[in-house]
């Protein structure tokens, strides 16, 4: 099986044109003629993480953030992506991302969120249309039984395993309606206002976006890395069910550069 054929899976699962204007998913490092000899799936992609897939003979490490964002004018070693890239190269290893073309995607990763919370009825919070494409950021859902706020949280704690989960003050309401995206979402809190949401979930809020808030929604802060950690997940059920013959592997490292005491 060739690179280039699960490249295309993974592109036709999630199409580039997806892809936030900020963003660099796609391919990172190699070439894609090369036999796939096997794919190890991660978040980030570290030295560690190549390291694993060198020792496990992965020569296709697929990743949901790219290792490249910016512009590199030299390799000189000088931080861990231009010795990431290095490494790579050295080892014959093609890396390919899916980021915000996989958040915007139908089923990608706030679809994910979503069957890990259990949510019903789930659809796109902010929709947009991209020619023949359906897309969006967010989703919104409905949980089958309505739950106390607390004991909501408690268990979002469990399921994403979080070390801390940051939120506003309990508003006495019961959590039916939930809105989420992974990662740095916060800019979708107002469409989830507006949606009716009891709670909004997501990875990242800043300090003052927690003001003015109390009365119309609850706030979940649960982590970037904790809130898209189960995206490998997607990228195992499209290599898989396409390429049964290819192996494939989920990194035993955590990526998550954010540590709790």
């Amino acid at each position: 099986m060739k690179i280039k054929e699960i490249v295309d899976a993974l592109e036709r699962f999630a199409p580039l044109p997806l892809q936030d204007g900020f963003d660099n998913a796609g391919m990172q490092v190699g070439l894609t003629d090369a036999d796939c000899a096997g794919a190890l799936l991660c978040l980030d992609v570290t030295e560690e993480v190549l390291d694993e897939a060198i020792k496990e003979d992965c020569n296709l490490v697929v990743s949901h953030h790219p290792l490249i964002f910016k512009g590199i004018k030299s390799l000189t070693a000088s931080n861990y992506v231009e010795r990431c890239v290095m490494k790579a190269i050295k080892h014959d290893i093609t890396i390919f991302s899916a980021h915000t073309n996989l958040d915007n995607a139908v089923n990608g990763v706030n679809f994910k969120m979503a069957e890990k919370i259990g949510l019903k009825h789930v659809e796109m919070l902010e929709p947009r249309a991209d020619g023949w494409l359906s897309a969006g950021a967010g989703v919104v859902g409905e949980l089958a039984v309505p739950e106390a706020e607390e004991a909501f949280l408690q268990r979002i704690k469990r399921t994403f395993q979080v070390g801390c989960v940051k939120h506003t003050a309990f508003t006495g309401r019961q959590i039916r309606k939930v809105a989420l995206c992974g990662g740095a979402g916060a800019f979708l809190m107002t469409e989830a206002i507006k949606k009716g949401a009891d709670v909004f979930i997501t990875g990242e809020i800043k300090y003052h976006d927690y003001f003015g808030r109390a009365d119309e929604i609850l706030l979940a802060e649960i982590g970037h890395y904790e809130s898209e950690q189960y995206t490998k997940e997607i990228f195992k059920k499209i290599i898989s069910e396409q390429f049964p013959e290819v192996r494939v592997m989920m990194t035993t490292v955590n990526t998550n550069p954010i540590n709790y005491l």
